[in-house]
């Protein structure tokens, strides 16, 4: 066969395999020619043949799914340990109310007592006291329903989102159970963002008051976060 024709042959082979990332048959193809007509290959086959196969790594490299980084590469350095301490305004009642119930469920003799099923939407105030018009040093923005049949427990789902100081426009995401009775509940703390990315740790809550009449409460929250 004329060199010719064999650049033409493997050329042609080349584009149907390549396209289908074959390389382990374009291999066996170039090994299989018999040494006569391997030597009268042209160089420029040789050429196009290793930087098509260059080519295709570099197209395989760029399509992987996932790769390992370093830190540094994202700006992380040490990693540190933050205190944060506020109160959290429940306001469910009158005109200015924050939590807003958003789904009711069916009432029946199992849930009526606890409120199973209903869910309820919020945008409550993060102060830096007790008082409501103490400072505001964020929201917490979210949804909280209650997912207990036996008792006051809540599946809490929101964002804690800073509005104070340098942690301004950063957030801090929780979602746990809250059993609204106990002393002390503990809910993780599962991400963050801004200067809180990568957040990790847990947040204790205290009843700080409850307003038996309307259903208002107060809770202080004590958030304890790892993050870079």
């Amino acid at each position: 066969m004329h060199p010719k024709e064999i650049q033409k042959l493997f050329h042609f082979y080349i584009s149907i395999n390549f396209t289908k990332h074959n390389v382990p048959t374009l291999l066996i193809l170039f090994s299989s020619f018999p040494p006569t007509m391997a030597t009268s290959v042209s160089k420029n086959v040789t050429v196009i043949f290793t930087v098509l196969l260059i080519s295709f790594f570099l197209t395989v490299e760029s399509q992987k799914f996932s790769r390992n980084l370093s830190q540094r590469s994202l700006g992380l350095r040490k990693e540190k340990l933050s205190h944060f301490r506020f109160y959290f305004h429940d306001i469910v009642s009158g005109p200015n109310a924050t939590a807003i119930r958003i789904v009711e469920a069916t009432r029946t003799n199992r849930t009526a007592a606890t409120g199973f099923g209903d869910i309820t939407m919020i945008d409550n105030p993060l102060t830096i006291g007790p008082e409501r018009t103490s400072r505001l040093v964020g929201r917490a923005q979210g949804i909280y329903t209650s997912a207990s049949l036996n008792e006051m427990g809540l599946l809490m789902a929101m964002n804690y989102v800073f509005v104070e100081g340098k942690y301004n426009g950063s957030t801090l995401s929780i979602v746990g159970r809250n059993p609204v009775m106990s002393p002390v509940r503990e809910m993780p703390v599962i991400g963050g963002s801004g200067l809180l990315r990568f957040a990790r740790g847990y947040a204790e809550a205290r009843t700080h008051t409850f307003n038996m009449n309307n259903g208002d409460a107060v809770v202080e929250f004590n958030v304890y976060v790892f993050h870079y």
